[in-house]
């Protein structure tokens, strides 16, 4: 049985479409309280509502690489559906928690494994990213970029040619994950800037960027991922509350006249929900173009889930990550 769910799964990937979505992948970290703590988490759930615990609830991959440690992990299918590549922030609090050396003499690589089933995945690598001088490269995401025919790579950096006095988010482009152009800027702003998610519907891309000064996550618009983009002040989440990791994915596409349904996920860090540990809350949108939201009730995570991402999975993939990684619960008699 398990060999047919493997081949099922392969075959799954190399035919990938979005019309075949019957699931969703989970990536996160736990918390900052040991090195295990600070690796690779996963979920699933058949709705992206209410979420699984993968492996019992411990590490599914785990970084030997640079600090030793990855967090704001992020997943993203090749255009093909050949590969799904996983990128992380190279850095280990637990073991230094010293932040001004994680801001000003951090490493300059992102994490990268590749996976063809998502079981089976190759042994974490680094991959410089960052210009030179970087004091850091935290929160890294990846998109494909229509009009270059290749992946945009985005992150958070300071740099030492002004101080290290604000982050902000560097970019390149990349075939392979493996050799990536020269970083150039991508977004300034007066304030710090440390988390980016685009997501693209239709014609328009739509992108959430956490204010690292006033704490706070604003909503952008463009056509074009080089811009110009539109700020949204009409949107709805993300104040209030030290929100952070932004992750914004469809949970259900138009279908027989009624509209889609976009979740946003931000991780709140101003208000404990656990030991230790802080977590998502969920909104709802039926129209990106909006800016509306509404809080969600109706989910259900493990564990708090921390800055991560969402992958949409086929039901061959999600029944495959079920057989190697899924127990349920049991009950003590």
């Amino acid at each position: 049985m398990k060999q047919l769910l493997v081949l099922l799964a392969i075959t799954s990937i190399g035919s990938y479409s979005s019309a075949a979505e019957s699931g969703f992948l989970f990536t996160t970290f736990r918390d900052e309280t040991t090195p295990m703590s600070e690796q690779i988490y996963m979920g699933i759930s058949q709705d992206g509502r209410r979420w699984d615990a993968l492996n019992s609830g411990h590490p599914v991959l785990v970084s030997n690489v640079g600090e030793k440690g990855v967090r704001d992990s992020f997943l993203l299918r090749s255009r093909d559906g050949q590969k799904v590549w996983l990128i992380a922030t190279d850095l280990s609090v637990a073991r230094n928690r010293d932040w001004h050396r994680a801001t000003h003499q951090g490493s300059r690589s992102i994490v990268v494994w590749e996976t063809s089933d998502l079981v089976h995945w190759t042994k974490p690598r680094l991959a410089v990213v960052a210009p030179t001088d970087a004091g850091c490269v935290w929160a890294p995401e990846a998109i494909y970029d229509e009009e270059a025919g290749n992946y945009l790579v985005y992150w958070a950096s300071t740099t030492a040619g002004d101080g290290f006095a604000k982050q902000r988010i560097w970019a390149a482009h990349t075939q392979d994950f493996r050799s990536f152009s020269k970083p150039f800027m991508y977004v300034e702003k007066p304030n710090n800037v440390i988390d980016i998610d685009i997501v693209r519907d239709g014609h328009f891309y739509y992108r959430f960027i956490k204010d690292d000064t006033t704490k706070g996550v604003s909503m952008e618009t463009s056509m074009k991922l080089m811009g110009p983009w539109q700020a949204m002040p009409q949107f709805t989440a993300g104040q209030g509350k030290n929100f952070e990791g932004p992750v914004c994915y469809r949970l259900r596409s138009a279908t027989n006249g009624q509209p889609p349904e976009w979740c946003l996920l931000l991780d709140n860090v101003s208000d404990r929900i656990g030991p230790g540990a802080f977590g998502y809350m969920p909104f709802i949108s039926h129209d990106l173009s909006t800016g509306q939201f509404a809080p969600a009730t109706d989910f259900h995570f493990p564990y708090p889930f921390r800055h991560g991402s969402v992958l949409p999975i086929t039901a061959a993939e999600y029944e495959h990550l079920k057989a190697a990684y899924w127990e349920p619960q049991k009950t003590t008699p």
